[in-house]
């Protein structure tokens, strides 16, 4: 009974070591003896997700990641067509496309090596491209025609490729499977679904000196501004003294013409006065130029007692008339 308890647990942990379950997301690449287990056409065999087994202590299955990886690129600088420096922030989205070259080309489907030689031939590849483009028509990229550029390019190994690597040709009624790229992606059995830049800065040193002249210029355009405002602001001055200036002469030319119309008014009443009762008028006159002259205890007139200015006083007949 004892012996067939321990036969049991051990068809069950063999069992169980052959198992291998590969989950969704995920292909194995079957092992033996630490060597990649080919098919019948010499290619390695690639397990689907799902139960499959093995055998235990002779084979082992190498589980790859098959789901899109995101590759985050440091910022680098590029130069453009007109030998301008940029600074280029990025990102890749890429998976693997044929598991048994990529198990082989990264040393046992290594991810952090596959992404060293990917960045290594994505940095060539995007340095490239932006140098056959200048900096207007990288920022200006609406249709992401550069970064597509740089994917296919990327996946077929040169910008020139006319055929895809992996369409078979026809040559002589024979289908003929082109040979791969050794400098595409595919020789890494990794494609690059998407290729993406999310900032273009230009260098420090570059920025500062285009802040400092864009600075330099809103500043004389500003002393500009100022100068012409103050330009116009002595305008309307000088306008506003003058209509000031032409105001008060016009008010003293019209002062002027109505004392000298009441100076001429009052010379005709005095005239027509005069020419009426001339004596009385005489006399008059003379009153009032007793009164200003003695208007004052203390004036001392000395005056001829012969002259006219004395007759009324001498003559009191003068005064009756």
């Amino acid at each position: 009974m004892r012996k067939s308890f321990i036969f049991v647990l051990v068809v069950l942990a063999i069992i169980c070591m052959s198992i291998c379950i590969v989950q969704e997301g995920e292909r194995g690449i079957m092992m033996r003896f630490g060597k990649v287990l080919r098919n019948s056409e010499n290619q390695p065999l690639v397990y689907t997700p799902g139960i499959h087994f093995k055998i235990p202590g002779l084979e082992a299955i190498k589980l790859l990641d098959a789901r899109i990886q995101t590759m985050d690129n440091q910022a680098d600088r590029f130069v453009t067509k007109e030998q301008k420096d940029l600074i280029v922030d990025s990102y890749i989205k890429w998976r693997v496309s044929d598991f048994s070259r990529y198990y082989l080309a990264t040393g046992g489907g290594d991810i952090s090596q596959a992404e060293v030689l990917l960045k290594r031939k994505f940095s060539d590849r995007l340095r490239s491209e932006i140098g056959r483009l200048d900096v207007q028509d990288i920022v200006t990229d609406s249709h992401g025609r550069l970064t597509t550029d740089v994917r296919d390019a990327l996946n077929t190994g040169s910008s020139s490729q006319e055929s895809d690597p992996n369409v078979l040709r026809s040559d002589n009624k024979n289908l003929i499977a082109l040979p791969v790229n050794q400098n595409s992606m595919e020789a890494l059995g990794i494609k690059v679904i998407d290729v993406r830049i999310k900032q273009i800065n230009l260098p420090t040193e570059v920025s500062d000196a285009i802040y400092a002249r864009m600075r330099a210029e809103r500043e004389s355009v500003a002393r500009s501004q100022r100068a012409q405002g103050a330009e116009e602001a002595a305008i309307v001055r000088a306008q506003a003294d003058y209509a000031v200036e032409h105001s008060l002469a016009e008010a003293r030319r019209q002062t002027l013409i109505t004392k000298g119309e009441g100076d001429a008014e009052s010379a005709k009443l005095f005239s027509d006065a005069f020419s009426k009762d001339p004596d009385f008028y005489a006399f008059l006159r003379s009153l009032r130029a007793y009164k200003s002259s003695f208007s004052s205890h203390q004036d001392i007139v000395v005056l001829s007692p012969e002259t006219d200015f004395f007759r009324f006083m001498k003559s009191p007949d003068l005064l009756k008339h």
